[in-house]
């Protein structure tokens, strides 16, 4: 299976906490424990060519995690085109905390994704609500991460095809956090944990959930289906 780790690399050059926490971005990071589990994994950036999601990338990805945050409006229409298109036709899709907003989440989604934020370094709990869904397996009744941005409903997403996490911040709120959806042949998962600023992505706990989210997300190779007018199977007898 061939993963593509997208990254808009902005936060980690631009802001030194961030840095701190993940030196070479967080797409190094993440494409690191998927590469430890098994995963043939390669990043791709917002300002390489094409933003590194060339036709020939797409093509040969078999899951695409997608991480953005400040700058959705500079990804090409037709970049966010021929993603839709290529989860449309089989190609799983991981989207990652803010990439709620990217164009490519609300093009699908077909809503304004928007939400209730804060920072404010809320303590999270993310519950398990599906315990026996594949992406929480290995992982506890919830995960505790000390530090966190808090997202509140109302979450304008369609409603998911399933819920496998909520969360519940220090502050008050609950969040649907883990959500999978199907759009065509291709399977999608957002998961909410990972605001730039914590270190999140090195949790063991994330880590698993998005691995397993990777393996869940990835289509098996079926035939694709054909459209349009067709020819009978069989020949058709003549009526009255």
């Amino acid at each position: 299976m061939k993963i593509t780790v997208w990254n808009e690399f902005r936060h980690e050059q631009e802001n030194p906490i961030v840095e701190a926490i993940y030196p070479k971005g967080i797409h190094h990071t993440i494409a690191r424990f998927l590469t430890e589990a098994g995963f043939k994994t390669q990043t791709a950036t917002l300002d390489q060519p094409e933003h590194g999601l060339t036709n020939e990338v797409l093509d040969k990805t078999d899951v695409l995690v997608w991480w953005g945050h400040k700058a959705h409006e500079e990804v090409e229409e037709a970049i966010a085109e021929q993603v839709k298109t290529r989860v449309l036709e089989g190609m799983g899709l991981i989207v990652l905390h803010s990439g709620h907003f990217s164009k490519v989440f609300k093009k699908l989604m077909g809503t304004t994704c928007d939400l209730k934020w804060r920072e404010a370094d809320d303590k999270e709990r993310l519950w398990v609500v599906d315990p026996s869904h594949s992406i929480t397996e290995g992982v506890g009744e919830y995960v505790e991460l000390e530090k966190e941005e808090m997202y509140g409903e109302h979450f304008d997403i369609p409603a998911p095809d399933e819920l496998v996490f909520v969360s519940w911040f220090e502050g008050g709120e609950v969040f649907r956090s883990g959500a999978t959806f199907k759009r065509g042949q291709g399977k999608i998962f957002y998961f909410r944990p990972g605001h730039e600023t914590y270190p999140t992505y090195h949790n063991q706990e994330i880590q698993r959930i998005i691995t397993n989210g990777v393996k869940w997300a990835a289509s098996p190779k079926s035939k694709k289906p054909t459209y349009g007018n067709k020819q009978p199977l069989e020949e058709i007898s003549k009526k009255g």
